[in-house]
């Protein structure tokens, strides 16, 4: 049966590998981003024909109305994934209270919006559909550093408990992936602009802070992903599914040492 899905935040690392992953499978996919550059790869790719690029800020309902209609001339809209995130972060002793709630919004709002246009279209249709939020390990065990993001992080949690009660009854499932460290080109970018000493220390760490002995892959999330979404999982609604190796059970404080 043709399907269509919106993945937010696509253009690379995580949200890159969730649509590629979800375009495998014979669907069509409407990747938004916000940076048009990250979406020059869709036009290469084996299954461009089904690649469908939106550029705009996944927070703006007008944007995320446009990816639904491109996603549902296709085929029954079948999924959205709130996958965008910003990070950036400040501190409550240093910077305003405002601007610390408009960092928290900025990673909120794009789920929030989502999820809202997603539940309005998959009603229309009675057909029922599947979300999933893009969460972090951060949303129960903050780092030193983050406070507005694991603050959102942890309200896209209750956001998807919330979704899944309200909408369940309809045939809209809510879930969300909570990550660990996962390799992509901002980790890469971030490593490489350490000193070389340095760099190994933080891999070194990661390693530490995660049982499998390894950081993540996009292509591992977009697995989790894809089964949430999937018939397989129909009866598994409002779960956080930590994709982290182990990390949030492990526990180990990334301060200590």
């Amino acid at each position: 049966m043709p399907r269509s899905y919106v993945v937010t935040g696509g253009g690379r690392g995580v949200g890159r590998a969730v649509a590629e992953r979800l375009a495998a499978t014979g669907a069509t996919v409407v990747v938004m981003e916000r940076d048009a550059d990250a979406l020059g790869w869709l036009a290469g790719h084996p299954a461009a024909d089904r690649l469908v690029a939106v550029v705009g800020d996944a927070g703006d309902e007008r944007v995320a109305e446009r990816a639904a209609e491109l996603a549902e001339r296709a085929a029954p809209l079948n999924g959205w994934v709130n996958n965008a995130a910003v990070f950036r972060d400040a501190a409550l002793h240093s910077t305003s209270a405002d601007a610390v709630v408009d960092l928290i919004g900025q990673n909120l709002r794009p789920a929030v919006v989502g999820a809202a246009v997603a539940v309005r279209r998959f009603l229309a249709a009675g057909t029922g559909g599947a979300i999933v939020n893009v969460s972090s390990h951060q949303a129960h065990r903050p780092v030193s550093g983050a406070l507005p993001y694991s603050t959102a992080k942890a309200a896209v949690e209750g956001l998807t408990r919330a979704l899944a009660v309200e909408y369940g009854r309809h045939g809209i499932r809510a879930n969300a992936v909570a990550l660990g460290s996962i390799a992509t080109e901002r980790h890469a970018d971030f490593l490489a602009a350490q000193e070389p000493t340095q760099a190994e220390w933080i891999d070194a760490e990661l390693t530490r802070l995660h049982p499998v002995g390894r950081i993540g892959r996009a292509d591992e999330v977009a697995e989790a992903v894809l089964y949430l979404l999937s018939p397989a999982a129909s009866f598994i609604n409002g779960v956080t599914l930590p994709v982290d190796g182990g990390r949030a059970v492990l526990g180990l404080d990334p301060e200590a040492r």
